[in-house]
């Protein structure tokens, strides 16, 4: 890794707003308080056909959950998308959190190592160094290790 990498590196969401790490790890979504349907990100009115009224408030996800399906990526993302030389192969997990929200993120762990249903917790890490910063994203840490 280069010089951009070190530990002194100012911490920055890759895209703000989306998520915090300030005490738990969060994902900033919504919820429908008619229907219950979770929304990540963020929506403007309910997208569940079967709700009779539309009522969001912000609301946000985070904890544990349980991985419910994985993907490898076994090849660089195109552009925009930025990571750190050389590219490692990495698990794309989807994930039911407890609090009801599935959601897709990287995994942290090796891809040997991942298997569905496992417990995992929201976490958030870098994605990639660039001029002194650290770019972070939200991920998923197995717990069953």
């Amino acid at each position: 890794m280069d010089d951009s990498t070190n530990k002194a590196s100012l911490r920055e969401p890759c895209v703000p707003g989306l998520f915090s790490e300030e005490g738990e790890p969060s994902l900033h979504g919504a919820r429908c308080t008619c229907c219950d349907t979770p929304y990540f990100p963020r929506v403007a009115a309910c997208r569940n056909p079967g709700c009779d009224e539309s009522r969001i408030v912000p609301c946000t996800f985070g904890g544990e959950g349980r991985l419910w399906s994985y993907s490898v990526a076994d090849f660089p993302p195109p552009p925009p998308h930025r990571y750190d030389k050389p590219f490692m192969p990495y698990a794309i997990g989807v994930v039911d959190l407890d609090s009801g929200l599935r959601v897709v993120g990287q995994m942290v762990d090796a891809v040997e190592f991942m298997q569905v249903g496992s417990r995992v917790r929201l976490v958030i890490e870098p994605i990639h160094h660039e001029d002194g910063r650290t770019f972070t994203s939200w991920k998923f840490k197995l717990l069953d290790r």
